[in-house]
């Protein structure tokens, strides 16, 4: 009896995690970030900021040059 309550145990947290992996990676998802209201200026700060980051990691610039523009381009200057 104690062997049967242990493999239902086992099957249940099977199931629950097999359902947390499965909606966790589930194609045409939206992420947080893009789960958010679109905006007429977001695409192409999106994009700037990518470029950014990519910049930054291929170290064309440097940890304040990239601070530096990162708060520039966050900054609404409306």
């Amino acid at each position: 009896m104690m062997m049967l309550l242990a493999l239902a145990a086992a099957a249940a947290v099977g199931v629950a995690v097999g359902w947390l992996l499965a909606t966790a990676v589930q194609p045409g998802r939206q992420t947080s970030a893009s789960a958010l209201p679109p905006s007429e200026g977001r695409p192409r700060l999106d994009s700037a900021l990518e470029e950014l980051r990519h910049r930054y990691a291929r170290g064309e610039i440097d940890r304040e040059e990239y601070l530096q523009r990162k708060i520039d381009l966050e900054t609404d200057w409306d």
